[in-house]
């Protein structure tokens, strides 16, 4: 199918119809001048008769027909003075070569033509708009001054030529007509304005004969986006001007009674019972804790108890330590558990042989650094784990998903080193660690249509001295900041919460609330925090963790207390699925935690539950490592027992 039986001035008519149907309202203040570039794909149409290409070059047979798309670009300038009637100026190189369909020459010989004519092209037209819409008509003649007629002409059985046409007009007078589409792109609020306008035109083949002989004649369609830039000479409001209504966007604050710095917390962290392995290689990697013989005969679980870490609201080095003494530990606890036996399954895509081969890595670590009983110890290999994250015809981040598969499972039915809690996992360690800006001193900014109503939202926070901290911009439905952050030095005070955005249409939107914080800066004792892991991609492990969540983690919370649940993912899979299954997971988890201590008469409970998903600013862990992954799998409770 050639190129013009795709693009037609029937299918271009179409387009315009259709963009004609899409309408937004516009943003009211809008410059007067407006300056840009513009770039472009001209796609030419041949018609007529081409034969006599110069003065010594005759043609056996003569060409018809012919189609090219060569490049548009423009400088540009437009005269708007009010939304309706407007002018504009294209200063422009303008492709218009081509390539001839082939023909036979006498001797039945192939041959083809193709040209390269370009113009300097000065293009005025008048603007038509609508009060209602960012839709846009214009039409205008083009003047193209001729600087390039080159053509290249080949035929069998006898040389190629390149060459110039010959009487070739240097001056041609046409016109064109077509439709664009204002796309704001800069704040509503901005003097300086900014827009992407997506533009089709169409240039009839009347006036457009190249040359002063022969009949060949063009016509064009042109579709490209002109980058415009203007400044306006009004303002907007201040703030004492009226907030535009929009009322499908709700804004709320939630702000804490006081902003704890820090918060001594008891931590349950779930033990993975992996080792993860390096590829081509069946040795245990050295990021995990390797201890001599006589290092391992004074090593205790209690030792890493107290381990500490500058922020556990954010990436922590320290859980991560604490799971790189994954092998420690077990050699610890079966040494102090004798009838304790241990099953080690190595995984490995290079096959059971190299599966086993890691699996026995871990066995003599154990055998001969803690001096554990061979017979205690079975291994196995296997080309893929018991629980694989990669599943039969999945096709992406496939690396990512082996790397997690290559590992040794730990396997044990002695309570005292796993536990049966949502599968098998390893019994959790116990950490006691001073918790830095806990979630719940945090201010969250709930916008209902944030992310589907909005481009984006800022926040400002004026305090009563009338001194502002601007936050943003955000896409999303919520964000925060620590309440800490906002205080700064100050022991309390009353700050105005000021919305500022723009919805997708182009309009302003304001809201306002007010606040009154108070810096605790004392810490806080009897906070706690649990973790549950799951496993890739499933969610509805969740009803597994209810015994566990029923029995252990609701009798530590009191009437009065504030319980944050927040649901992460790794950085697999796409993102708004993360986001789903993240929040998922952290409401099926509060709906447990809350069923519970109904049954108990606790029904003095404040939650806050949010999923994150795979948000790289908040994920409890890195994305690097394969355990780190495995890590941010996970829903996280922290519950702040107040004095």
């Amino acid at each position: 199918m050639s190129l013009k039986n795709i693009i037609t001035p029937k299918l271009i008519i179409c387009m315009l119809m259709m963009i004609a149907t899409t309408t937004v309202k516009a943003q009211d203040i809008q410059p007067t001048w407006w300056f840009g570039i513009s770039g472009a794909a001209n796609f030419n149409f041949y018609d007529g008769t081409t034969q006599r290409l110069n003065n010594s070059l005759i043609a056996p047979t003569a060409f018809h027909k012919g189609n090219g798309v060569k490049l548009y670009g423009s400088a540009l300038v437009e005269y708007r003075p009010g939304r309706i009637w407007g002018a504009m100026l294209n200063v422009a190189y303008d492709g218009r070569g081509g390539k001839f369909d082939g023909v036979i020459a006498p001797c039945n010989c192939p041959a083809d033509l193709s040209t390269n004519m370009s113009y300097l092209a000065i293009e005025p037209s008048l603007r038509f708009g609508f009060k209602s819409s960012n839709l846009y008509f214009f039409a205008g003649p083009r003047v193209g001054f001729n600087f390039q007629k080159d053509f290249s002409y080949t035929q069998l059985k006898q040389p190629n030529t390149d060459s110039e046409l010959s009487s070739t007009r240097k001056t041609l007078l046409s016109g064109q007509v077509g439709v664009g589409y204002e796309i704001p792109i800069s704040s509503a609020t901005s003097v300086t304005k900014w827009s992407l306008s997506p533009f089709v035109s169409y240039h009839p083949y009347f006036g457009q004969d190249p040359r002063s002989i022969e009949s060949w004649s063009m016509t064009t369609v042109r579709a490209g986006v002109a980058v415009k830039f203007g400044k306006s000479s009004k303002t907007v409001a201040k703030d004492n001007t009226p907030a535009v209504a929009y009322p499908d966007v709700a804004f709320s604050v939630r702000a804490p009674k006081a902003a704890p710095v820090k918060r001594q917390v008891s931590e349950t962290l779930p033990l993975l019972n992996y080792v993860f392995f390096n590829e081509g290689s069946a040795a245990i990697p050295s990021r995990y804790v390797m201890l001599t013989k006589d290092q391992a005969t004074g090593f205790k679980e209690e030792q890493l108890q107290n381990q500490q870490s500058a922020d556990t609201a954010g990436r922590s080095a320290r859980q991560m330590e604490v799971y790189h003494n994954v092998l420690n530990i077990v050699g610890d606890r079966m040494r102090a558990n004798p009838s304790a036996k241990i099953f080690l399954s190595g995984a490995s895509a290079n096959g059971p042989v190299e599966g086993e081969a890691m699996a026995v890595a871990v066995k003599d670590y154990m055998v001969n650094t803690f001096g554990i009983e061979a017979s205690r110890i079975k291994v196995q290999g296997r080309t893929k784990p018991l629980i694989p994250s990669e599943q039969p015809g999945g096709t992406k981040e496939l690396a990512l998903l082996r790397s997690g598969d290559r590992r040794v499972d730990i396997e044990s039915a002695s309570p005292e080193l796993l536990m049966e809690v949502g599968g098998d996992m390893m019994k959790p360690v116990q950490i006691n660690t001073v918790q830095a800006d806990p979630l719940d001193s945090h201010l969250v900014f709930n916008v209902a249509g944030g992310k589907s109503l909005l481009r984006s939202w800022n926040v400002d926070v004026t305090d009563a001295s009338g001194m502002v901290q601007h936050y943003g911009p955000f896409k999303d439905d919520q964000a925060s900041v620590a309440g800490s952050t906002i205080l700064g030095s100050n022991p309390e005070g009353d700050y105005k919460i000021s919305l500022i955005g723009e919805t997708k249409e182009g309009l302003p939107i304001r809201k306002e609330t007010n606040v009154h914080l108070v810096n605790q800066a004392e810490i806080i004792e009897n906070g706690f925090r649990y973790s549950i892991l799951f496993n890739f991609d499933k969610s509805k492990t969740i009803a597994s963790y209810e015994k566990f969540l029923t029995n252990v983690v609701s009798p530590l919370i009191t009437d009065g207390s504030t319980v944050i649940i927040h649901g992460h993912t790794d950085i697999i899979g796409e993102e708004m699925y993360n986001q789903k299954l993240s929040d998922s997971r952290a409401q099926e988890t509060q709906k447990i935690i809350k069923r519970a201590l109904a049954s108990t008469g606790k029904n003095n409970v404040k939650f806050e539950t949010v999923g994150f998903g795979e948000d790289l600013s908040r994920s409890p862990f890195e994305n690097s490592l394969p355990e780190e992954r495995f890590y941010n799998r996970t829903v996280i409770i922290d519950i702040a027992v107040l004095k």
